[in-house]
Formats: structure tokens, sequence, C-alpha cells
């Protein structure tokens, strides 16, 4: 675990050593208050409430996480600094882990300097803080989800772009997985169980069920094991490509 921690406070001091971590942040907040006031018409609602908040959080990370991820293996690739890394004496997976938890605890900063708008929301009305709050729980493991599956794809390639176009694609199958745009195209010849089994993977679905407040273990395990899953993928595709 000490390598782990070493690696994952090295990393999280790499974002902010440069100006990207904070052009990134800036973008990220003014976006997600864009789409929250503009596009969903918080003030028109009437509602304490911050679902129409959560509701662009799958759509913005599809693009933010990659974009942070994407880098996370292809940069070391492709400047030679694999080499030096593998060489550090620490396992395989404590590199895998620290990288990962640097990119997802940034990730998750960038979420939690948006309290302004629980903040406006209780401000202007009593809304249920414990559905927020839950909501902030999904919209983190979600991100981290996502930036699983993009640390993994970083890996396969030397090139951040291709790294990026890949996640995005990947991640875009994962949110729409239960949608009828997917399950449409197994519903003539696929059994019930195969679309109940492909609507379970879904990245939405998990999220709005805890959206609503209710943190279900299913919906952890989900998350969680999607996470390891990945992880895991990471791992065995830099043990098997850290010298090409």
């Amino acid at each position: 675990m000490r390598g782990v921690f070493t690696i994952c406070k090295r990393e999280l001091g790499g974002y902010f050593s440069t100006p990207l971590a904070y052009v990134f942040i800036v973008v990220f907040l003014f976006i997600t208050a864009l789409l929250t006031f503009y596009v969903g018409n918080f003030f028109d609602r009437n509602q304490a409430d911050l679902q129409v908040f959560f509701l662009f959080h799958p759509w913005l990370y599809l693009f933010f996480v990659p974009a942070i991820s994407m880098r996370l293996w292809a940069e070391e690739r492709k400047s030679g600094t694999i080499e030096l890394l593998m060489t550090l004496p620490i396992p395989l997976w404590a590199a895998v882990v620290g990288k990962f938890l640097a990119a997802w605890l940034f990730t998750t900063i960038a979420l939690a300097l948006t309290f302004p708008m629980w903040i406006t929301v209780n401000y202007l009305g009593r809304p249920d803080n414990g559905v927020i709050l839950a909501g902030y729980i999904g919209s983190a493991l979600m991100a981290g989800g996502y930036m699983a599956i993009g640390a993994c794809l970083s890996a396969i390639t030397r090139n951040q772009v291709i790294a990026f176009v890949v996640s995005v694609v990947v991640c875009f199958l994962f949110t729409v997985a239960g949608a009828p745009l997917v399950l449409d195209f197994f519903a003539p010849w696929a059994p019930r169980l195969l679309l109940d089994t492909v609507a379970s993977f879904s990245f939405l679905t998990h999220f709005q069920a805890i959206g609503q407040g209710v943190i279900d273990l299913r919906d952890l395990v989900y998350f969680f094991g999607l996470i390891a899953v990945w992880l895991f993928a990471n791992a065995v595709t830099v043990e098997l490509r850290k010298a090409a």
C-alpha cells in the first residue's frame, strides 16, 4: 500500500504542477453550471433538488474523463518513462492502482468543487439532502468506472488521441447499454436473459438508481466490480506491452 500511496501522490502532484489541471477544473465547472442553469432550466423548474444537475454528469464524464485518462499510460510509453516506473521497488499492481486513484481523486476534487450548487438549492428551498448526497456518491462512482476504462485503454497505445477516441467509444457503449438504441438490436433474436444482462451493464441504470437516494448493494458491486475488472485488464496490458 505504501507503493500505491507513493504513485498516487506523485501523479496527483503532477496534475497540479501544470496549468492543465486548473483549466480542466474551470472548464468542467463552467460547463456544468451552463448545462444546469440554461439547458436544464434549473430556476424554471421550481423544484428544490439537483436532479437536473446530475442528469448531465454521464455525458460530461463521457468526454472529460477520457481527456484525463488518455495520458495515464500513453504518455509514459511515448516518453519512455514507463521503463523507469517499472524499475521502482513496487509491484505492477501498485503502479496501476496508484495512477488510477490519483486520476479518480482529481476528478472527485472537480466534482466536489460544485458544492455551491448544493448551497444554492438549500438557500432556495428545502431539498432532501440525503438524495443529493447519494447523487454525489453515484456520480463519483460513475467517474471511477469511466476512469478505469480509460486507464486500461490508455495502456494499449502511445498515442493519446487514439486512447481518447477509443475510451469515448467504449464508455459510450457502457453508458447506453440499457437504452432502446442498444436493446432494439438484440430484441428480435436474443432471449430475455441476454437483454437483461446487456441492460445491467448500463452506467445510466445504476447511476439513476443511486440518484434516487437508494444506495443498493447491487449498484455498489457493479461499480466496484467494473473498476476491479478494468484495473486487472490494465495491469495485464501494461505487463504485455511495457517493452513495446
